[in-house]
């Protein structure tokens, strides 16, 4: 599987290419991992194992099941992967949670960060005149983390800075 930087710049994150890869790295990442996963679902370690595994005879695990273990473990494999396969790009909309000018510009700088991540993978992989197919996978994986961020810089602002109809003192 190949790697690419992902949301956190520290670490790498796959590029997934179908459902179960998606499963299994929520999975993966589930802290605790599997044994601790199947607990959380409420069943035992085979009956998750069949339905982690695909085994012939066993539903895999529900998108609802799949996203209580994201949600656990702070992933977005599987919304990542379905937005993929439109072409599009999941950005989770910003926590409702007490925001400043300091958090915008921490904000500003981590999609400024992401841009020039975008630009730097563009000018590496240009070096030779043309795009293989793995360089463009990573330009698409930086570039979808830049417009995440973008997002979310957006979204930010917005909470901020809204006028409240409730409160007479914005207005």
């Amino acid at each position: 599987m190949r790697l690419a930087y992902g949301e956190n710049e520290n670490m790498t994150r796959p590029i997934l290419d179908s459902r179960r890869k998606a499963v299994m790295s929520a999975v993966a990442a589930f802290p605790g991992g599997r044994e601790c996963a199947a607990a959380h679902l409420g069943l035992d370690l085979k009956q998750f194992d069949n339905k982690l595994y695909e085994n012939t005879g066993h539903r895999p695990l529900t998108d609802e099941q799949v996203r209580q273990l994201e949600r656990v473990g702070g992933t977005s494999f599987l919304p990542d992967y379905v937005s993929g396969l439109y072409g599009g790009v999941f950005v989770p909309m910003p926590d409702d949670t007490p925001l400043d000018n300091l958090d915008l510009y921490q904000r500003s700088l981590v999609t400024d960060v992401a841009e020039g991540r975008v630009d730097l993978i563009i000018a590496k992989a240009l070096a030779d005149g043309r795009l293989d197919e793995a360089e463009l996978g990573d330009i698409i994986a930086a570039h979808r983390a830049h417009i995440a961020a973008r997002h979310a810089e957006v979204g930010a602002v917005i909470t901020l800075h809204r006028k409240n109809p409730g409160n007479q003192e914005q207005q």
